[in-house]
């Protein structure tokens, strides 16, 4: 079975490409590398030792996805492909949503001309904004706060649009929760551009001596510490969570939104805390006033994932921290550490 991923070169998309590869599926990818780097698909062939095609290509270009619908024979797509910065949203509004959701209709559009009509769409939790009670179930309400946040919004509404006006579509939506970890071999994991939006990334740059100190927004919060709270999820039970949903679409129809996260939520002193267990590190930190729209606790409740997926987070936060610790320490400069340049066989890549 042959697996078309959008935006294979990211951060999730690499480790869900290896766990497809892992478990026997063909996998073709489509980046344009605009927030990714194309030594990331060679390191999934190395873990792997297996080949596939690399397409650098731009879902904007219609033409060009119906070229590659053209030269495979796609059964399923998962798409990650998309802008996924929430204040550069803000700033450039206009771009989010030219990118992430006109590249996503011209995608279903080419899908429908050739009869591919299984999807795994990359949503997240953004989508449900300042939720007004935890944990979030896929009942809560959708408040999307930010352009990116409104952009996963107006894609799902597109796809049970879709769904409706033909019935033999089968799509999963994953609200994935706060991505963080690596693969246990060191060779691929979160490599941001420029100063990392997330903190794990932060932390594990602070604890590498990439940057001087992680800044904490708002300890003021009503939390056991008075940092944020949030549900953290290893990349890797997010990658098998995806194969879940891929196996579902491919057994039954319908169209079905599902909560990826632990269903735990830790504070940010926590995180760093566990981190310094764990990389054997101080983590220096200065206290910021909170930021405008960010929420004092949210967590996942995953139950319709584990009932109906069959599908669970196994992996706790300090696996999470020392994963992410091996591919800091083995990468200190993401992608373009020398140490693993050494160029990688892929036959089938195309550029």
């Amino acid at each position: 079975m042959a697996v078309l991923v959008t935006g294979g070169a990211g951060y999730i998309g690499t480790h869900t490409c290896v766990e497809l590869l892992t478990k026997g599926y063909e996998i073709i990818v489509i980046d344009n590398f605009c927030n990714s780097n194309p030594e990331a698909v060679k390191r999934v062939s190395k873990i792997t030792g297996k080949d596939f095609k690399t397409y650098h290509a731009d879902l904007l270009d219609k033409d060009r996805v119906e070229a590659i619908f053209f030269e495979n024979k796609i059964d399923a797509v998962i798409h990650f492909a998309g802008l996924k910065a929430v204040g550069e949203s803000v700033a450039v509004p206009l771009k989010y949503y030219q990118n992430n959701v006109t590249g996503t209709m011209n995608l279903c559009e080419v899908m429908k001309q050739h009869g591919v009509k299984n999807l795994v769409f990359s949503s997240s939790a953004t989508v449900y904004g300042t939720p007004d009670q935890v944990p979030i179930d896929e009942n809560t309400k959708l408040n999307a706060l930010n352009p990116y946040g409104r952009t996963k919004k107006i894609i799902e509404e597109i796809l049970h649009d879709i769904y409706r006006s033909d019935q033999t579509w089968n799509i999963a939506i994953l609200r994935y929760f706060n991505p963080i970890g690596a693969h246990p071999s060191g060779y691929i994991g979160e490599d941001p551009s420029g100063i990392p939006n997330n903190l794990m990334p932060y932390i594990s740059q602070v604890a590498v001596g990439k940057r001087e100190q992680l800044t904490i927004f708002g300890k003021d919060y009503p939390t056991m510490d008075g940092t944020g709270i949030r549900d953290y999820i290893h990349v890797m039970d997010l990658a098998t969570g995806h194969l879940s949903a891929l196996e579902k679409v491919q057994s039954s129809g319908g169209v079905e939104a599902y909560n990826l996260g632990t269903g735990k939520g830790y504070s940010v002193l926590q995180m760093v805390e566990a981190f310094e267990e764990v990389s054997e590190k101080t983590i220096p930190y200065k206290i910021a006033e909170r930021r405008a729209g960010d929420t004092a606790i949210c967590f996942a409740n995953p139950t319709k994932a584990k009932n109906e997926l069959g599908w669970q987070a196994t992996r706790g936060i300090h696996k999470m921290c020392e994963d992410t610790w091996r591919w800091q320490q083995k990468n200190p400069n993401g992608y373009t550490t020398t140490e693993y340049q050494n160029p990688v066989h892929n036959d089938a890549a195309v550029f």
